[in-house]
């Protein structure tokens, strides 16, 4: 199970150059969110911190392009927002999964007991020696 403090997540959401001054306007719809933080990063960034049992960046993303804002897509923003939805989907849904034990031993256990121990070895002895 992931530990709660690697939840915390920071994530920069860059915005195309146009239309202009949509920054600002994402700024305020996102800080208007509930245990969202929203700081602004540069000219077309946003830098949001938030935590994953609360937001998820593919959803924050979905949001502001349905409210019509335009994000980067060029090829390396295309390419690490593909690995950080991917990563964000499989840690919520490991949040949700019950601890696997496995630390059972027992079959193995069983298993040995029935083994013949000693020394015991098959290779016939003219295999063993170097001559």
């Amino acid at each position: 199970m992931t530990p709660p403090g690697d939840t915390r997540k920071q994530r920069d959401i860059v915005f195309h150059p146009t239309p202009p001054a949509q920054t600002e306007r994402a700024h305020a719809l996102l800080s208007a969110l509930p245990r969202l933080s929203v700081l602004r990063s540069g000219e077309r960034q946003l830098t949001v911190h938030y935590d994953l049992t609360d937001h998820c960046l593919e959803d924050l993303e979905s949001l502001l392009s349905e409210q019509g804002f335009h994000l980067e897509v060029s090829l390396l923003i295309k390419i690490k927002r593909a690995l950080v939805y991917h990563v964000e989907r499989v840690q919520r849904e490991n949040l949700t999964r019950p601890e696997v034990s496995t630390k059972n031993y027992k079959p193995h256990i069983q298993v040995w007991d029935q083994r013949p121990h000693g020394d015991h070895d098959d290779t016939p002895q003219e295999w063993r020696q170097y001559k």
